[in-house]
């Protein structure tokens, strides 16, 4: 991104860097940044294109079923079949723009969604600090970094303070990586590139300020995402899909082939013969499925997103509908996520005002994240901290489980260190058991342990408090923390949500099993426990599953709703044990340590105000941090999945039986049963009830438990209903023949009627399991329906019917095609209680 020569940025100083950027470290001027922005374009990693509609235009007419009937239009041309080829191409262009349209609201709908998760970036401009989208960060940016931030560029860290950052993504290093300032050799690998920041990767601890030197795609990430499968696995629905497709693309070959062969044997026509049978691939392949599925998905996130839940990734819909069991810390999520200090406490028990100091200096001076617990320490203090000055800090991590800060007063240099208990404990050499006096902490120990069980089960969260003088020093690192004086403890209260325990009883109607995760204590965990209401307490702590293999693990998981203190790495390791164990997995979290096990569940779930290394990997984004919001999520996925099923069963009932029945009255009729263009206009009929089927109503039995895509199913529904579907459409063969004896275009027109309208009414039939005047259907399913009726109907009748090849029919005929219809709802409607009585889905 730089102007001059090719410079590899790790091998220069930071100060030469922001030279050669003409950047400083008070950042770029607001002004500047927006000529810099121009100049090098957005920061993301595949631009925005405005061929994009045209892409997705173009993309509607790629299916080899289209391609080969423009290839059969233009035969029909030089054939001097102009009324065909008209008609053939018309049908066509409807069809291809419908899907268009449908799919281009679709991903405007999605685009709109995903802005309102967008990811940040703290940068310094105009020397202040300000937080903007992560794709106007340019070259010559100061961006100021805390844990669990996304890196947003490429970059040269001008200062840092513990700053350790995992680059997984980009070298594969388990381990985070400690970052410095520092000039580096030109020939070093990356991943020995320790001054230098890269785009993608995420800050576990510590802080740092970084200068950006490379945005977009010339970041080293950016120069490889072409050859990196970004494209996450695909969901169960999504593969359940491809074979349905594969399934249905099979008989149709072996149909189309059949028929054409047969035809041409019995000396028709061959043109004739070649566009009935691709007329019949029409009829059978489910055109329509790519765009009915992008509808109903991105009407489900435009649902769903009413209710404060920002659908990332569609295809996560149908996951989170299937989820049977949901994996969660506790905090914010089953309790109010706001802590209140409820006691500071020395080793004899009172409460001691130099605990609540030292712990306000600790929690006021340090510059990582902001957490609930340092405001709650912040909203008891009353006393005056401007007497000390901050000399250093030692940031949080998840290993150590602490922060350290250096302040000074009065030439005092002093080292205040809170954090979890134990983790406190094991730093501290002596114990304040009074006021000025200490004490070997192995004298205490017990009575330590007893105040840290008796508090810790009545539901309060325990840290504990040390300090340590340390001379003349004016910077301090980890290895400090040892040798230090135990002060006290800190006691916190969350309380849980007062409609919690209602919360996750509707989750288990809904067929949800609720699992806490948590890094607290196993007292205070089962406390939470037990006052949410949940009835097995049994926990298993993290010490206890360094102990067990994958196998022992797997089969314990499901009995266990609580698991305590949990290291991070542990919680992907319990949610891969829940997935192989049969369950479909959600997990809920927003910390720094939640990534992995985010990545892990087959649908993860962030909020809003999470770290941004959880939002991003998050499939699912919450508004408010609230299991009431993820229950209606919960209710508009199964309600998306259910549209979606309805699509498919519609199109392996009446459609497939239609055409099933067409092939094989070809074989025995002296004369084609329809006109190739009579059944493209079939088709594309039949496709508007279908393409409102994303807003019609579901029944509660359907959204009540989790369903899973179940393609054996969906065999034996094809099989049952074509069968019925066909039984009647041979009954009307006869019918018409009886009827209309040796009137060809008579013939055809009363089975066009037959068709279409039988197809479009049977969508009101297998739409529910309950009778269908039991079953509201959505009003624009039911008036496009009734539409989709009176246009066929109407049709013959207009100077349209004449290039089709209709005629009107006698009113006789119309009254009985209207009895054989009637009938043909009533055996369906009986058979569907049979069949679902018989099968189970």
């Amino acid at each position: 991104m730089l102007d001059n020569e090719k410079l590899e940025f790790w091998s220069i100083s930071e100060s030469r860097m922001l030279q050669e950027l003409q950047a400083t470290t008070e950042g770029l001027k607001g002004s500047e940044s927006s000529e810099r922005l121009k100049k090098y374009g957005a920061n993301i990693l595949k631009p925005k294109k405005r061929s994009d509609t045209l892409t997705l235009l173009l993309s509607q007419f790629k299916s080899p079923i289209t391609l080969i009937l423009l290839f059969a239009a233009g035969l029909a041309f030089f054939l001097h079949e102009p009324t065909d080829t008209i008609i053939i191409v018309a049908i066509i262009l409807v069809s291809s723009l419908l899907g268009f349209w449908q799919e281009k609201g679709a991903a405007d709908a999605f685009e709109k969604l995903l802005a309102a998760v967008q990811i940040r970036a703290t940068v310094l401009r105009d020397g202040e600090e300000k937080e903007i989208p992560v794709e106007e960060i340019v070259p010559g940016d100061i961006i100021i970094l805390n844990a669990g931030d996304i890196i947003p560029a490429d970059c040269l860290i001008v200062d840092s303070k513990e700053l350790f950052v995992s680059e997984a993504t980009l070298t594969g290093e388990t381990y985070p990586v400690e970052k410095t300032v520092g000039v580096l050799k030109a020939e070093t690998p990356l991943a020995k590139r320790t001054n230098s920041l890269w785009m993608g990767t995420s800050v576990v601890s510590g802080n740092g300020k970084v200068l950006a030197v490379s945005t977009g795609k010339g970041t080293e990430f950016g120069k490889i995402s072409d050859r990196l499968k970004l494209r996450p696995p695909e969901t169960e629905f999504e593969k359940g899909i491809s074979n349905f497709g594969y399934f249905l693309m099979e008989v149709t070959m072996l149909m189309v082939i059949a028929i054409f062969a047969i035809n041409v044997y019995l000396q028709r026509p061959i043109l004739d013969s070649f566009l009935f049978s691709l007329a019949l691939a029409v009829g059978l392949t489910p055109q329509l499925l790519p765009a009915i599925i992008s509808v109903n998905l991105s009407h489900g996130a435009r649902e769903m997103a009413q209710k404060k839940v920002i659908v990332k990734r569609l295809a996560s819909i149908e996951n989170l509908g299937s989820m049977n069991l949901l994996c969660s810390d506790k905090t914010g999520t089953l309790t109010e996520g706001e802590l209140q200090l409820q006691s500071f406490q020395d080793l004899k028990g009172e409460q001691n005002e130099k605990v609540l100091l030292y712990s306000s200096l600790n929690a006021y001076y340090q510059k990582g994240f902001e957490n609930p617990i340092d405001r709650a320490i912040l909203a008891q203090n009353k006393l005056d901290l401007a007497e000390y000055e901050k000399l250093d800090e030692i940031p949080y991590d998840f290993v150590r489980k602490r922060l350290s800060i250096l302040v000074s007063k009065d030439g005092t240099n002093l080292m205040i260190t809170k954090g979890a208990l134990p983790n406190i404990l094991e730093i501290c050499s002596l114990a304040e058991a009074e006021p000025g006096k200490t004490v070997e902490i192995f004298e205490l120990k017990e009575r330590i342990e007893q105040q840290f069980e008796e508090f810790s089960e009545k539901g309060l969260r325990t840290l504990g408090v040390a300090y340590r003088q340390m001379d003349q020093q004016e910077k301090i690192k980890k290895e400090q923390e040892t040798g230090m004086i135990f002060l006290g403890f800190l006691f916190f209260f969350d309380p849980p949500k007062p409609d919690i325990i209602k919360t996750i009883e509707n989750m288990g109607q809904l067929g949800i099993s609720l699992k806490i995760i948590t890094g607290d204590n196993k007292f205070v965990a089962a406390s939470i426990s037990r006052e949410i209401g949940l009835k097995n307490s049994k926990v298993l702590t993290g010490s206890e599953l360094d102990k067990m293999s994958s196998e022992a693990l797997m089969k314990q998981v499901n009995d266990n709703d609580i698991f305590a203190e949990v290291e991070p790495s542990q919680k992907e390791h319990i949610i891969l044990a829940f997935k192989k164990s049969g369950n479909v997995v959600g997990y809920m979290g927003d910390g720094i340590n939640d990534a992995s096990a985010l990545h892990a569940a087959d649908v993860g779930i962030s909020v809003d105000s999470a770290a941004d290394v959880a939002k991003e990997a998050a499939d699912i984004v919450l508004m408010e941090k609230s299991l009431d919001a993820l229950v209606e999520g919960v209710k508009e996925g199964r309600k998306t999945f259910a549209n979606t099923l309805k699509y498919v069963f519609m199109a392996t009932s009446a459609n497939f039986g239609n055409m099933f029945s067409m092939a094989g009255a070809s074989l025995f009729l002296p004369f084609l049963p329809l006109l190739p263009t009579q059944i493209l206009l079939i088709n594309l009929l039949t496709d508007f009830p279908e393409m409102t089927i994303a807003t019609d109503t579901v029944d509660r039995e359907m959204v009540e438990k989790p369903r899973r895509w179940d393609i054996g199913f969906i065999r034996k529904f094809m099989l049952v209903f074509g069968i019925t579907s066909s039984v009647f459409d041979y009954l009307t063969f006869g019918t018409l023949l009886f009827l209309l004896p040796g009137s060809i275009e008579e013939f055809r027109t009363g089975w066009f009627v037959e068709s279409v309208i039988s197809a479009s009414m049977i969508v009101l039939v297998i739409r529910s399991r309950k009778p269908f005047f039991r079953s509201r259907p959505g009003k624009y399913l039911l008036l496009a329906t009734v539409l989709t009726g009176f246009l066929t109907l109407a049709f013959p009748l207009t100077p349209f019917a004449a290039p089709f090849g209709f005629k009107p029919l006698p009113i006789q005929v119309i009254l009985i095609l209207g009895a054989i219809i009637g009938l043909y709802i009533l055996t369906a409607e009986t058979i569907k209680k049979f069949f679902y009585k018989k099968v189970k889905f």
